[in-house]
């Protein structure tokens, strides 16, 4: 087991890239990701696990990314919006017109990315059930639904 305390100089596997990052033992994933690596797409939203705007994958697996401290990232393949590039729910989402302000767009095309990978064959109880895990104010999440389904076989 890995003893931090103080800041510590870490490896993490971010989009395919190991990246090294020095972290103090509180650090969030969250924090680590737009502090220190820049990548802003995960969003600080409630910054306490309701609203999923600062959902990455780790290891394919939807994460609120505000709930996970840096140092549990250790071994684990990370994945935020930017690692993704024209994966099908990106485009879907705009045909649909699955976003509106797009503070909370990411946070749902990581969830629906994942829904995708491990139930390509969902059906709509099992797209609501993963749908709860992020917010939206702006829209009537009709689209984000309409968004998976065209994607899923």
């Amino acid at each position: 087991m890995l003893k931090i305390s103080g800041n510590t100089t870490l490896v993490l596997n971010i989009n395919g890239e190991d990246r090294e990052i020095i972290a103090k033992p509180s650090d969030t994933l969250l924090y680590t990701l737009r502090n220190q690596l820049g990548l802003t797409g995960a969003k600080p939203g409630c910054e306490n696990g309701d609203c999923g705007a600062c959902t990455v994958l780790v290891d394919d697996w939807p994460i609120k990314s505000c709930l996970m401290l840096t140092v549990e990232a250790l071994g684990k393949k990370i994945t935020t919006i930017e690692g993704l590039n024209n994966i099908p729910i990106q485009k879907a989402f705009i045909e649909n017109w699955g976003f509106q302000c797009g503070y909370c767009t990411s946070g749902f095309i990581m969830v629906c990315h994942s829904l995708s990978i491990h139930h390509p064959d969902a059906d709509e109880h099992t797209i609501e059930e993963w749908l709860q895990s992020n917010l939206c104010r702006c829209t009537s999440y009709q689209e984000i639904r309409d968004a998976i389904n065209s994607i899923l076989k």
